[in-house]
């Protein structure tokens, strides 16, 4: 089956309210851990997750970091607007540069409260060590699923990274019906963000700690990093009922060369990707390869991956090895003076798809009727709902702040 034709009601569970985790555990790798491996399912957690790793593989995270993305403004007549920044609005060859622009950006944003903004600028002041920064905010277009908003600030010397800072709030997923506490801001951040960007966190990371990368270490299992930054299409449920009129979220992702020749010298090992973005990170570098040799002469816009390019040709009928298709993707970023790639990928991993890369995956537990779900469906087949059924069964708390859990992908799945 084409996975345009899956029926997401097909991909459902019920998820009572209180098996969604309101607050993380204090401990972030005391939450517990579901090991699903050749059909067996073990429980444990994740300060001995390195016992159910091979030996001599390696770990991929993706290091983004969560802005605080909403922005709450508030009306003279005392009306609340909420900005809630999605991505940049302008053409970008790096996300760097976007956060660390002066005076003026735009941006993507959902606005919560737009029936209330007739007219004018929205103003909001900070006040820190006797200076003050002003943000004002105008309304440039409404595009059809979101606005296109320009932020203007005083002082003018200060980045957009350092203005969000100060005026915004960390972006908790809509499931976690609460208001945002001083904790959130650490503990919505794995301990290893470091680049600027996203407006959900890659959750499955959020697990990790110090203690745990020391005893991956003392197992000869390797570590590395990928840049996705996480859009609030994460969050974005499938409506449509089947997936053929489901759009899928595009992100920015960026890899180094130093990184994919690392993914190269370790595709005969167990190459573990630690959440889905950077699972799709990976196996996009695979595509984005076969891509660089299908149309030597691409640029970097033509290697980006589509919601559907993978199960299309003339994508779908090539039969490159991992290593072959990395190599070729070398290659083209060196004839390109390229030494880190920053592209979109759009990449829908479902049932129906051949993992390339990733041989096993570490994950939260997701929402019913997800992409993400989705995702899982593809690395463990039909499996997922034993995984599912037993985690519900056993006192697993679900979503962003819960538990999680190490997958070995399916080779049949």
């Amino acid at each position: 089956m084409h996975p345009k034709d899956i029926a997401i009601a097909n991909y459902t569970y019920i998820l009572p309210d209180e098996k969604i985790a309101a607050f993380p555990l204090a401990n972030r790798d005391a939450s517990k851990l579901l090991i699903y491996k050749e059909r067996i399912i073990r429980e444990d957690n994740y300060q001995n997750i390195a016992a159910y790793l091979p030996e001599n593989s390696l770990l991929i995270f993706n290091d983004t970091k969560v802005i605080p993305a909403r922005i709450l403004f508030q009306k003279l007549t005392g009306g609340i607007i909420e900005i809630f920044c999605l991505e940049p609005y302008e053409a970008i060859n790096e996300y760097s540069s976007v956060m660390n622009k002066k005076q003026r950006v735009r941006w993507k944003c959902m606005i919560g409260g737009a029936g209330k903004w007739k007219e004018g600028s929205l103003v909001k002041r900070f006040s820190s060590n006797q200076s003050v920064t002003e943000l004002k905010v105008s309304l440039v277009e409404k595009l059809s699923d979101a606005y296109v908003v320009e932020m203007e600030w005083q002082p003018a010397h200060l980045s957009f990274a350092e203005v969000i800072v100060q005026m915004g709030d960390i972006p908790l997923p809509p499931y976690i019906k609460r208001k945002t506490e001083a904790a959130d801001k650490e503990r919505y951040q794995t301990i290893y963000a470091a680049y600027d960007g996203s407006v959900a966190a890659p959750t499955a990371g959020l697990h990790f700690t110090e203690p745990v990368f020391t005893s991956l270490k003392a197992k000869n299992i390797a570590t590395d990093f990928v840049t996705l930054h996480v859009g609030a299409g994460t969050f974005k449920p499938v409506k449509a009922s089947i997936m053929q009129h489901h759009e899928m979220h595009a992100e920015w992702m960026d890899v180094t060369k130093e990184t994919i020749r690392n993914i190269v010298k370790n595709i005969d090992n167990n190459i573990t990707a630690v959440g889905t973005t950077s699972l799709r990170t990976i196996e996009s570098l695979y595509w984005m390869g076969v891509k660089a040799t299908l149309f030597p002469e691409a640029t970097l816009e033509n290697l980006a991956i589509h919601q559907w390019d993978v199960y299309e040709e003339p994508l779908a009928s090539s039969d490159f090895s991992a290593k072959e298709s990395l190599i070729f993707l070398l290659n083209w970023m060196d004839k390109n003076n390229c030494e880190r790639l920053i592209a979109k990928t759009q990449i829908l991993i479902a049932p129906g798809y051949h993992f390339k890369i990733v041989k096993a995956i570490i994950t939260n537990f997701h929402q019913p009727q997800s992409t993400l779900l989705l995702l899982v469906a593809a690395a463990v087949g039909k499996g997922w709902r034993n995984i599912y059924d037993y985690a519900l069964e056993n006192d697993f708390r679900f979503l962003s702040y819960g538990d999680g859990s190490l997958l070995f992908i399916h080779s049949n799945s």
